[in-house]
């Protein structure tokens, strides 16, 4: 009997999983056109395939906060990344500092299951100024200040736009 309630229990969640569950579709311009995507450490290509892989999760993740079948089809067209690659001790590194905050500009649409447009902006304008000046929840997640850039876009602006 015991076994019974949590195996009810078990699909009860699981299918609370399927009721949010849309999907992200990314794409990419030329990283040469980007505003600041220098890499510090690595090499340029290697650097941006982990941006792509980065951002392309983060707007899966994002998107499974959608109702089931919709789809977030988002094009980056420009990024600038916090900080500022600068030298120091004969190596590049990258240097947060307030002045050289993130910055992305892209277009997005959501379609619902039929395909139809329910939201969209052909220039999405991203930035924040402040921000050294919140919380920081994690030191060792990549691109931190620009998803939570994106996080706070998406909650504030897709989401609002679907209830």
């Amino acid at each position: 009997m015991k076994s019974l309630k949590l195996l009810t229990l078990a699909v009860g969640l699981s299918s609370v999983g399927f009721v949010q569950a849309g999907e992200s579709v990314v794409k990419w311009q030329d990283f040469d056109n980007y505003r600041d995507v220098r890499a510090s450490n690595q090499s340029p290509n290697s650097f941006e395939k982990q941006i792509t892989m980065n951002f392309d999760k983060h707007f899966a993740k994002l998107a499974k906060k959608l109702p089931s079948g919709y789809k977030l089809n988002v094009e980056v067209t420009d990024l600038d990344l916090a900080g500022d690659v600068e030298f120091s001790a004969a190596r590049e590194v990258r240097v947060i500092e307030p002045i050289y905050y993130p910055r992305m500009k892209l277009s997005y649409t959501v379609t619902n299951q039929q395909g139809e447009v329910v939201s969209q902006s052909s220039e999405v304008s991203l930035k924040d100024r402040g921000f050294l000046d919140k919380i920081k929840r994690s030191s060792s997640r990549s691109f931190y200040y620009e998803k939570r850039l994106v996080t706070s876009w998406f909650n504030s602006e897709v989401l609002s736009t679907l209830s």
